[in-house]
């Protein structure tokens, strides 16, 4: 089970991103991303993350066209598009020590879902 910490809603992420204090990442195929994401978000496939999460900073900022993201950073968040891949994501940047770590709970779907309430309201 993640711990409570290990999730972020989509008001949450939306003020994050609002303030600019969030790296997003997508983890789901190319073909979903260009499909439709949130914004800011950078799209890592799950089975490169790992990979990924390893290179050196440099080589991670000219591969994504980010800040690659440090252990420490608090404002981390996968997101997919119902949150399974975005649990297998954080399990795979946790073990490698990327303590703070989130993930989007409801994934892309959620998002969609929530966006759709605020333009009908």
């Amino acid at each position: 089970m993640m711990p409570p910490s290990a999730l972020v809603t989509v008001s949450q992420l939306k003020a994050m991103l609002d303030s600019k204090n969030a790296q997003l990442f997508d983890v789901r195929r190319p073909d979903e991303f260009q499909a439709g994401h949130i914004p800011s978000a950078v799209n890592i496939l799950l089975d490169d993350l790992e990979v990924s999460l390893k290179l050196p900073s440099e080589t991670f900022e000219q591969k994504f066209q980010v800040k690659a993201p440090a252990k420490t950073d608090d404002n981390i968040v996968f997101n997919c598009r119902s949150g399974v891949r975005s649990g297998q994501a954080l399990d795979i940047a946790r073990r490698l020590g990327f303590s703070k770590a989130r993930h989007l709970q409801g994934g892309f779907n959620e998002w969609e879902a929530e966006e759709a309430k605020g333009k009908s309201s």
